[in-house]
Order: structure tokens, then sequence, then C-alpha cells
């Protein structure tokens, strides 16, 4: 029997299946477009590119008597979203900053609020440690920050943004943090107020935690209309968005038409078809060209891990679910799995052939014992939880963070991503994302935590096993608010711990940590206020419009 016929008999009597009531796709085959077209970029463009880059470097490796500009400059040059061309550069300038203007830890240039703010960022940025108690000069008499820096909003505003490279003990930042946004909050409601409209959207969205490709984009407009921007520099900023957008677009065309070809939507049409918001997540993970080839296979990877958190949590019967457990620890063994559940398989299987393919030509061949042992222990997670909604068993608070760590997917991923960053790559570092490090963690409780306060009214809709925030409520007896209270709470420390980790000296090289950053500010960005990959149809299909759709005027 056809797998889609099996799959509707099965869907027509086994009638206590947990089916959710997911929104179908708002994207259709939009993208598909994209499959077919060739990749060749305009050579005109492509040396202008690099003429503009070549105007830029020389910037950046001019001597100058006034650091500050290059401070700006390099801040500039971040926010485009054109850094990754200039890392050395960036690199050398910062570290010539850090050795000359900052003694036992403190900046002791002497400039405005914003200036020093960003400098302090920019710095933190790059893992060079500096002391916050630079921001102590801007406090009165009496300990607390001056009112006179309420008439400063841009000070105000880049303070504001630099508190959120805080580790944990820097009590000034925290005052900061208040201070600033107590006043930036008065400013935000003001509609006449000129900075309002920028306030607004700082508070909902720092850079930090911003997604690198979002901040880029809104940046350039922001750019463009100040009147001291460097021509160069803006035209390399738009010609690049555009370029990149294109071999973006190609790259969601091409997974596009492999799903759609797999004829999923039919075959498992209980999961949620979130293809193009799951190839939007790898993207916000790696979006360097150098990276096509593994993002490509990250976003089949996505959509999979998808797949089958559906099939554990919104369809699967617990025989099916043990199982297809069973099946995946055997690993390639298909015995006694109904139809549905072989395709599915089948799926998983092909994507472990094209990585094992990938990983042979890059010499990588060990990287793929990690994989595979990380999904065992993703499905092994879901089926606990699968037991756990059957028994009717209510797990303590520790026992669910501590499962949460593996149904996460979040070891599994950076593993999957981590394999195809070339030959920086080595066994040693997938042994210690497979050890759970600190910032690992730290990543995790940002994503779980985040997800379990917008996602928990939908799920508790229908049987749903309970999440931090009923674990938290029965273990203190306390209400949903205060539960959503420390949820938000650890999300603060969780970040302060991955700020800390990312400075020098970092236990693995900065740019695997910038993966897993890039994943916490996946979570920042699409679960700020509700889950925006389950329900697209608002923030994220404009996030999707911005970086995919509509190209940069130039």
């Amino acid at each position: 029997m056809p797998v889609d016929q099996c799959f509707n008999r099965d869907a027509k009597y086994d009638l206590h299946r947990n089916v959710a009531d997911f929104q179908p796709s708002i994207w259709g085959n939009y993208f598909l477009q994209y499959a077919s077209e060739s990749m060749e970029l305009d050579q005109k463009i492509e040396t202008q590119i690099e003429t503009l880059k070549y105007d830029v470097r020389k910037m950046l490796v001019a001597k100058s008597e006034k650091p500050f500009q290059k401070v700006h400059l390099i801040d500039s040059i971040c926010r485009l979203g054109v850094s990754y061309y200039f890392e050395k550069e960036i690199e050398e300038n910062l570290q010539y900053i850090h050795r000359n203007s900052v003694e036992n830890g403190e900046i002791i240039f002497e400039d405005n609020l914003y200036s020093l703010a960003v400098l302090f960022r920019l710095l933190r940025q790059q893992g060079l440690y500096v002391s916050p108690n630079v921001f102590n000069k801007y406090k009165d008499d009496k300990g607390s920050f001056s009112e006179t820096l309420i008439k400063d909003v841009e000070g105000m505003l880049s303070l504001y943004e630099a508190t959120h490279l805080m580790i944990h003990g820097e009590d000034i930042l925290e005052e900061a943090l208040a201070f600033t946004t107590t006043h930036l909050e008065s400013i935000a409601n003001q509609s006449s107020h000129p900075h309002a409209t920028q306030v607004k959207y700082s508070l909902r969205q720092t850079i930090h935690k911003n997604l690198p490709r979002l901040e880029a984009r809104r940046f350039i407009s922001i750019y463009e209309q100040d009147p001291l921007h460097i021509e160069n520099l803006l035209l390399l900023a738009k010609l690049d968005f555009n370029m990149l957008q294109t071999l973006h677009q190609k790259e969601f065309g091409i997974v596009c038409k492999w799903w759609n070809e797999l004829d999923v939507h039919n075959k498992l049409p209980y999961a949620r078809d979130r293809l193009i918001e799951s190839c939007f997540w790898a993207l916000t993970i790696y979006f360097e060209s150098q990276y096509s080839t593994i993002r490509k296979t990250m976003m089949k990877i996505i959509i999979t891990m998808t797949t089958i958190d559906d099939t554990y949590d919104a369809y699967g019967t617990m025989n099916e679910l043990e199982l297809f457990t069973k099946a995946i620890e055997r690993w390639n063994c298909l015995d006694n799995l109904p139809a549905y559940m072989k395709f599915l398989y089948g799926i998983i299987l092909d994507l472990y052939e094209e990585l094992e393919h990938e990983m042979k030509m890059r010499g990588k061949v060990f990287a793929l014992n990690y994989h595979v042992k990380e999904l065992k222990k993703y499905v092994q997670a879901y089926m606990t939880e699968a037991r756990w909604l059957n028994n009717n068993y209510k797990p303590t608070l520790e026992e669910y963070i501590r499962l949460s760590i593996e149904s996460s997917g979040y070891v599994f991923m950076v593993t999957t991503c981590f394999m195809g960053m070339g030959e920086i790559v080595t066994e040693d570092i997938l042994k210690w994302v497979a050890n759970e490090p600190t910032i690992v963690n730290a990543s995790i409780v940002i994503g779980r935590l985040m997800d379990d306060i917008v996602s928990n009214e939908f799920e508790q809709k229908r049987d749903h096993i309970s999440s931090f925030l009923e674990c938290y409520m029965k273990k203190y007896n306390v209400s949903r608010d205060v539960a959503i209270q420390e949820g938000r709470k650890r999300i603060v420390g969780a970040w302060k711990d991955m700020n800390k980790e990312c400075l020098i000296p970092t236990q693995v090289p900065v740019p695997f940590l910038k993966r897993i950053l890039n994943l916490s500010r996946f979570m920042d960005v699409v679960y700020k206020d509700k889950d925006n990959f389950t329900h697209p149809e608002g923030e994220m299909k404009t996030f999707i419009k911005l970086l995919l759709v509509d190209p940069v005027p130039i």
C-alpha cells in the first residue's frame, strides 16, 4: 500500500492521536522559482565589490590620530553586515586600541558617553575584556547615574546597548540598564520625540541579540540617512546584501524542490509545514557564502527535526514511537515500522548519506559518529517525554531541566553545524560540544525557556507534557506569572554566561562560539513575544521578506 494511503488509513481510525492544529504554510511554492535560476553573478558587480572592499580595507589599515574615528568606522562595518570581509583588520585595530586605551582593564580614553559605550561594546564583542567602571564618571554625588544624561538620548541608547554584554557581578551595568531603560521608555512613549522610533526599536531588539542579517538590513537605511556616512562603505553593504540574498534565494529554492519532490506535505500532513522558516533558521546560524553547502544540509536537517518533533508530540501512538526510537537506536533498521515512519526514517538516512559524502570530501569522517550519537540522544529524549505524557507523569523541575538539554536538540544541531565549518573542525571540538559546556547549556536555557514561556498556552490546549512553567509552579506553589518571571530571570543569567564564555581566552576558536551565539539570537528575535516559528504569519513573515524577498534599493 502506498505511504500516503497508509497514513490516511491511520488518521481515519486512530482517533486517539494527539494531533495539533497547525496552520498551513504561508509561503506555498514561492521560493521554487529560484531553484532553476543560474547563480552566475554579474561580473561588473563582482569587480565593483572587490574594488569597494579594497577601499574600505585601506580605511581600516590607515593610521589615525583620532582613535574614535576608527572605532565608529568599525562599528558601522559590523552593523552594516560586511565585517566578515575584514575580520583580520578589525581584530588588529581593536587589539591595538585595547593595548593603548585600556589599563588594568579600564578604558583610559576620554570622550563622550556615546563613543565610550560603543568602544566598550565593540571590545566586548571582540572577546576583549574591559571593565565597566569607565561609566562611574557619569554618576552623581549620591552614586546614581546623573539626571543630566537624560538629555543625551544617543549616549543613553549607546550605554543601553553596551549593558547587554554584561557578565555576572557587574552591578554598575545592572544600574545602567535600569537607568537607561526607564528614561528611554519615557522617550519611546512620546510619539513626537525625534528619537522615539529608534528608541522603541532598540528597547525591543538590542544590537548584541539581534540577528546579524536583520541588523544589516535595518542599519543600511539608518546609515544612509547619516550625513557623515561613507559612500563606498554604504554601497558595499548594499551590493553585498543583495549578492548574498541571491545566493540564499537559490538555496531556499533547491531545498524547496527537494521537499516537494519528497511530497512530505501529503505523506506526513500532521507535521508543521515550516520549511521556509526552517531554512531561515539555518541561515541565521551562518549566512556567509563559504557555508552554502552545509547550510543547505542544515536547512534539511532542521525541517526534519521539526517533523520528528511533531511525530512524537502530535501524532505517533506509543507503540509506533517505541518502534521508531528502537529503529534509531539500532541505526538503519526499518523493521516493523508503519509506512509513514519508514518514510520519515528514509529522509533521515538520506540526510546522513548526504553528510557522509560531504565529510568524506573534507576528510572529516570522524564527525559522523558524533552526529549519529546526538541524534539518538535527541530521539530518546522525545521518547521519554512521550512516556511521561502517556503515563500522565508530572516530572520534577530537576527532571524536566535535565531532559530538556537533550530534547531541545541543541547539542545535535550545534554538532551538525560545526561539522561543515571546514578545516578548523577537530574531534576535540566535537567532544567539547558533547560534554555540554557552559555556553551550550546557556544557549539551551535561553532557547527552552523562551519557547516554554510563549508556547505554553497553545501547547496546553491539547495533551502535552509539563513545561518549565508547570514544573516550577508545582515545586514552589506559585502562580504562572511568578514562574514566567523566574524563567526570564534565568534567561538573563544565561546571557551573562554566554557573554562570559565569549571572552578571551575561549575554550574553542571564536567562529564556533559565534554559531552558538547566533542560535540564541534566533530565539531572542523569533520567540520574544510568541512562537513565531509555529505561527509565522506576523513577524517571521516580515523577517523573511526583508532578507529573502525584497532587495536593498541601490
